[in-house]
């Protein structure tokens, strides 16, 4: 090996060196860096005088309806009204045919006539009789028996007055009338049907509109609640017509019908421990049919309470019931229990489980787990309008 060849085989085994030499110091060291603490929107708990509402739901039931029924047996004559048409009190709206009963009627006059004619005639020979006894002229006997034909006759008169009676009310009966202001369903039978031969026979029916029942049930803890709110106000239970109520039906938002309670049964049920309540409404429009489901919607107040508020959709829920997300004043996140109550809009009454200065994560649920530090962004809860819906 010559001189040039052992310098070259010296230079790559001192660079090999260096490398070997220089690799270690170029090492870096792997070390976990914690990601940023996620934003999150909090706010404090809005506080409001808000109306507590009871929530329920119901069905509107007609305020009068009736079935009309043949109540003598005849042949129908007369159909006067169109089905579904308004109808005024004392309408008449059929007519069974009605000359036998103007028969009948006729003739119960007629020995109600001669039943008189014999008790006059009969009264009049009492007197004579009675005239002729105080002069010994007549007999105790013949006295008597005059007495007790022109008892006899008399009585056969009050009996003549009740067949005329009954006679005059069947022929009335012939007028199937409206009992109230309302509309008629379609009829039942055909002109020329006999109808009321083997017992009553429906012909239609009438239902009044206005004003139209809402009737519902609410639980025994309700009832003691609107009860406790009644003696607060000073009211009781005979001024249940002064407690107003309002419906909404399913495609309506709100509740746009209003008017008082009419009605409360007198005791719990005691197989469902709810309490038949019911609601009477004006309904001159015809807005409302008997059998609408509606939403119903009772003050458990007369008057406005403060509460603390906040987003429905902040609240969350878990075995233990529902939640809201707390940062505390170290910026990390607690849950905190709470009890839910009204709904006013789009928020929430809370009736406890938190203080009215705490920060409630109201955006940014998703970023904030409890334990962890969050970067709270501060904003406020938007005033909610003036009253509240029941329980959820």
């Amino acid at each position: 090996m010559n001189l040039d060849a052992m310098q070259l085989t010296w230079r790559q085994a001192a660079l090999a060196l260096a490398l070997v030499a220089w690799l270690p110091g170029c090492k870096r060291q792997n070390a976990y860096v914690a990601p940023p603490s996620p934003h999150v929107e909090v706010a404090q708990p809005l506080r409001q005088a808000v109306t507590p509402y009871l929530e329920a739901t119901g069905n509107t039931v007609a305020y009068n309806q009736v079935d009309l029924v043949a109540r003598v047996d005849g042949f129908l004559q007369e159909i006067r009204c169109q089905d579904g048409a308004s109808v005024r009190r004392g309408d008449t709206l059929f007519v069974i045919e009605p000359a036998p009963y103007q028969a009948k009627l006729q003739q119960a006059q007629s020995m109600l006539a001669s039943a008189q004619a014999q008790a006059a005639q009969s009264d009049a020979e009492y007197n004579r009789q009675a005239s002729l006894g105080r002069s010994d002229f007549s007999s105790r006997t013949a006295v008597d028996q005059a007495l007790a034909q022109r008892d006899t006759n008399q009585a056969n008169v009050q009996n003549q007055q009740a067949a005329v009676t009954l006679a005059a009310i069947n022929l009335g009966y012939t007028q199937v009338t409206a009992p109230f202001d309302g509309v008629v369903t379609a009829h039942e039978v055909a002109v020329g049907s006999l109808v009321g031969f083997s017992g009553p026979t429906k012909l239609a029916s009438v239902i009044q509109f206005n004003p139209i029942y809402v009737s519902f049930t609410i639980s025994e803890q309700d009832v003691l609640r609107i009860r406790g709110s009644l003696r607060r106000t000073g009211l009781t239970e005979a001024d249940l017509n002064k407690i107003p109520v309002a419906i909404g039906l399913m495609t309506e938002p709100g509740y746009p019908h209003s008017g008082t309670l009419d009605y409360a049964a007198p005791s719990i049920d005691t197989e469902t421990g709810t309490l038949k309540v019911r609601g009477v409404l004006a309904n001159a429009d015809r807005t409302l049919l008997p059998g609408f489901f509606a939403r119903v919607r009772v003050p458990l107040a007369m008057q406005q309470t403060e509460a603390l508020l906040v987003p429905d959709t902040a609240l969350g829920t878990d075995q233990s019931g529902r939640y809201l997300l707390v940062v505390d004043k170290d910026d990390v996140v607690q849950q905190r229990s709470v009890k839910t109550g009204a709904l006013v809009g789009s928020l929430r009454v809370i009736e406890g489980g938190l203080l009215p200065d705490e920060r409630v994560v109201i955006s940014g649920l998703q970023r904030a787990i409890v334990g962890g530090t969050v970067v709270p962004q501060p904003s406020t809860i938007q005033s909610a309008t003036l009253s509240a819906a029941g329980k959820s």
